[in-house]
């Protein structure tokens, strides 16, 4: 026996098994236990999953009629299964693990006892072909919708808990709390005692032709698509403080969204992330895989988030990780969000790139870059608006 196609669980009878395939072919694996006699065996081709119980010598079909999808011809699929002895169910799905990707679901009608320890004998997982690459085991399986949005202790209620609202902040991972705690503060604002109009001067400075906001979108319209500029496509990234090695890019970037503009379809680089908006408002796009193909034949997202002034939301390695933000022309203002990035503890690749789609569907590489640094730029956004004073529909005062 290869040992390098067994997986342990890390609880028994529980997790997620995540995994691609080298080509979009059928692939077989197992959840066994430790005689090899028990286990839950996982078949996967184009019809989709055909998951099979099997104890010593009876073999059980666990069938969900409603499961017509299963291995993807879409460059960048990836799939998961979730075993769940607790709860007695088995999941999977395709593309990032969340119930909102799932596509076959078996719940055991039986409540007894022997059900829940034949699930809890499985231990391990086997895989039985060359075509499955392992991607991640997590340890809990998946049990419900995780909430978007995040809220510290003081704040949450129990019937914020109840109804999957919020996510308390005790439950994003040790960075993602450290994250979250260096940008959360009630005092870290735009317009504050020494600037009251910063955003104002921002707003003058996106719609007005020959100062740095509106020139330097301008100049920027060919990021993403070399041959096809699109001045929508386009956002602001202003740094705060230096790269020290633990995120893609510097860790702390304002991003500038005027309105009607929007992000390629992108990932985060396998780090984790909190976003806070600071003025306005904005739409997340989750999609489950990035998915190299062309416009017309990729895939849609699974559910679209709309975030507001002071909102927080999170992306974690394996959740959320691909999405693409949008500041619809239908509202009232551009969006400044502040984006915290960090690995993880565990990342030792650090991957340092955020892949996007280009308008033709390809895959390519944006290296987290900086239009300016944070103090040069409220520095040149003063200078400006002092420049420009006399017009008072941006709440300057007349100097006239």
């Amino acid at each position: 026996m290869d040992l390098t196609n067994v997986i342990p669980f890390v609880i028994h009878g529980q997790g997620v098994f995540i995994f691609s395939l080298n080509n979009p072919e059928s692939c077989k694996l197992k959840f066994r236990d430790l005689t090899k006699e028990n286990a839950i065996e996982v078949n996967l081709d184009t019809k989709g999953f055909t998951i099979k119980q099997i104890k010593k010598d009876k073999v059980k079909i666990l069938k969900d009629i409603n499961n017509n999808r299963g291995l993807s011809s879409k460059k960048g699929a990836y799939y998961w299964i979730s075993l769940d002895s607790q709860n007695r169910r088995i999941y999977a799905g395709v593309g990032e693990p969340r119930l909102e990707t799932m596509v076959y679901q078996y719940q055991y009608k039986s409540v007894s006892k022997q059900t829940k320890l034949f699930l809890e004998s499985l231990v391990e997982t086997h895989i039985l072909d060359d075509n499955i690459q392992p991607i991640r085991f997590l340890r809990d399986p998946i049990s419900q919708n995780i909430p978007m949005l995040v809220k510290p202790t003081d704040q949450l209620t129990m019937c914020d808990i109840a109804s999957l609202k919020y996510l308390p902040k005790a439950n994003l991972s040790l960075v993602s709390q450290k994250l979250y705690d260096c940008i959360s503060g009630k005092n870290f604002c735009l317009d504050d005692a020494d600037f009251p109009n910063f955003t104002e001067a921002i707003e003058r400075s996106i719609v007005t032709p020959g100062l740095w906001c509106n020139k330097t979108l301008e100049n920027k319209s060919k990021e993403f698509n070399k041959d096809k500029p699109n001045l929508l496509e386009t956002y602001l990234r202003i740094t705060l403080g230096q790269n020290n090695g633990e995120s893609p890019g510097i860790p702390y970037v304002l991003e500038i969204w005027p309105k009607g503009h929007f992000s390629p379809i992108h990932n985060h680089g396998g780090s984790s992330a909190i976003i806070r908006v600071l003025h306005g408002k904005i739409n997340v796009h989750l999609y489950p895989y990035l998915c190299e193909e062309k416009p017309k034949k990729s895939v849609d997202p699974f559910t679209t988030v709309t975030v507001k002034k002071d909102d927080i939301t999170w992306i974690s390695p394996t959740l959320n990780q691909i999405h693409q933000l949008q500041n619809p022309d239908t509202n009232d203002s551009s969006c400044i969000t502040i984006q915290c990035y960090m690995y993880d503890d565990e990342n030792t690749t650090h991957y340092d790139y955020f892949d996007y789609l280009n308008s033709h569907g390809k895959s390519k590489q944006f290296e987290p870059d900086s239009d300016m640094d944070f103090i040069q730029f409220r520095d040149l956004m003063k200078q400006e608006a002092g420049n420009q004073g006399h017009q008072k529909s941006f709440g300057f005062p007349d100097t006239a």
